[in-house]
């Protein structure tokens, strides 16, 4: 059991109220979306009238919905908001992409893991002529891409196995993996090293390499992309100290330990 501010005091009942409905989203995010009344109490440790009054407030304001098994699931008005959020966190990372960029020369990204698909929420493109390009929103299987890869050997490894699933995974080219137990095989050595990567995995030609972003308050990894000769040419060990640099510190940054500076105005 995880206790979610039981005891907590707050700044007055309206505000205790509020920081105990943001627990129960997260725990419902945690579980992947769907918990009963009793799981959702057992789980945040608050007793079952608090659990009552806070749910019928969150479906009656649309944050919350009841399924046809009497299950709790996160509602549809979430997505409005979790689409906002993704655009506003490409913007505050902007500068640390921007820096990735010119430190590497190559395509700097930042994606998220979510629903078991990595979705690209940040980029700033390589000022070569040959270069790497993927549209910002863009939804990907995490398998063969590095960012994918990298967040997934974060998970525990049967949360890692049950978003592969047990089926061959879709081969993209001849160098996909597409075995899902030699894919978890690899995720202890993703951690050991700290990065992640795509060698022609996705797209012939194209390697690429992803750092995790620590802190981040959702599971986030940025990469740069490249002509497979180019990013092999850069010594690995340097290219992945300064992402792992850029990293921690754009993790401080979306994780709050930094204040966030205001999102840059739209071009």
């Amino acid at each position: 059991m995880v206790a979610v501010n039981a005891g907590s005091n707050g700044t007055g009942g309206g505000v205790q109220s509020l920081e105990r409905a943001f627990d129960l989203l997260e725990l419902l995010a945690d579980a992947g979306g769907v918990l009963t009344l009793s799981e959702l109490a057992a789980r945040s440790g608050l007793p079952m009238p608090t659990i009552h009054r806070l749910v019928r407030t969150l479906v009656s304001l649309g944050y919350l919905r009841q399924d046809a098994s009497r299950r709790y699931t996160l509602g549809p008005r979430l997505i409005r908001l979790g689409e906002t959020a993704g655009r506003l966190l490409g913007s505050w990372a902007r500068p640390y992409l921007a820096e990735l960029m010119e430190t590497t020369g190559e395509t700097a990204n930042l994606a998220v893991l979510e629903a078991g698909e990595v979705v690209y929420v940040g980029q700033v493109p390589s000022r070569h002529s040959m270069r790497m390009f993927t549209e910002v929103g863009r939804r990907v299987q995490p398998h063969c891409t590095a960012v994918g890869k990298a967040l997934l050997a974060q998970l525990p490894e049967a949360d890692a196995a049950r978003v592969l699933g047990g089926r061959p995974l879709a081969s993209h080219t001849e160098h996909t993996v597409t075995d899902p137990a030699e894919l978890l095989a690899q995720f202890p050595t993703i951690r050991a090293r700290g990065y992640a990567i795509d060698d022609q995995e996705q797209e012939l030609g194209v390697r690429c390499v992803a750092v995790v972003v620590p802190g981040a308050p959702t599971a986030t990894a940025l990469s740069i992309s490249g002509p497979e000769a180019r990013i092999r040419a850069m010594e690995e060990g340097w290219m992945t100290g300064r992402m792992q640099e850029i990293a921690v510190r754009l993790g401080r940054r979306l994780g709050g330990t930094d204040p966030l500076p205001e999102p840059p105005a739209a071009d």
